[in-house]
């Protein structure tokens, strides 16, 4: 099994990708006057699941900046997500456990957040590739805001993430040596990476 590491110029190209996300989503939070503060809501209980090689290996680059201590204390709260995550899930139920990556309500690796933490939260929409559009209402605090300042939910502002998903498909193809398609789905929580260690696949898929 080889390992997939992000290359400088990739890893800078995501980061950029990143702050384009945040811009848009900050414009949008203030055109909607939508603020974490006072949120009874938690979205590092969210269950999300990434999809790329491209962020699994950008979370394991932040990884690596942890102390030995720090490390192991996420792992063992990764692992007891993970076991706990597949128990509800085959008990039919939607898990909705914290983070590992939380520490006293803040990410311990907030600079390398992935897309999904950084994107959820305003009203968003997108073009998928055969045309079809889509609308994402937000969180539930957003909706309750939308709710009560608009007359229909579409009336509300929202983040078009069509460039912003091409842009990062794009890189993952780049990094992928223009094989994406050719490689093992990647469908994982934050805690699924962090047990499994950073990314890795069988030396026929490997690109780079």
């Amino acid at each position: 099994m080889k390992e997939i590491q992000l290359p400088p110029e990739l890893s800078k190209n995501l980061s950029d990708i990143y702050a384009a996300m945040e811009s848009g989503y900050d414009r949008v939070a203030g055109e909607i006057s939508l603020t974490c503060e006072g949120c009874r809501d938690n979205c590092c209980d969210s269950y999300f699941q990434h999809h790329t090689y491209s962020e699994w290996a950008y979370l394991w680059e932040g990884i690596r900046t942890l102390d030995a201590g720090r490390l192991n204390r996420i792992t063992d709260r990764a692992k007891q997500y993970v076991a706990e995550s597949r128990a509800l899930l085959a008990a039919g139920e939607r898990p909705q456990l914290m983070c590992p990556l939380n520490e006293d309500g803040l990410c311990a690796l907030y600079p390398h957040r992935l897309m999904i933490c950084r994107m959820h939260g305003v009203p968003a929409t997108m073009t998928r590739p055969d045309g079809r559009q889509l609308r994402f209402p937000g969180c539930f605090h957003c909706q309750e805001i939308v709710k009560e300042k608009y007359e229909q939910e579409t009336d509300a502002p929202g983040m078009d993430r069509t460039e912003l998903f091409k842009r990062l498909a794009d890189l993952e193809n780049e990094l992928l040596g223009g094989k994406r398609h050719l490689f093992p789905r990647v469908r994982r929580t934050i805690a699924d990476m962090i047990v499994a260690g950073p990314p890795r696949v069988a030396e026929p898929f490997c690109a780079r």
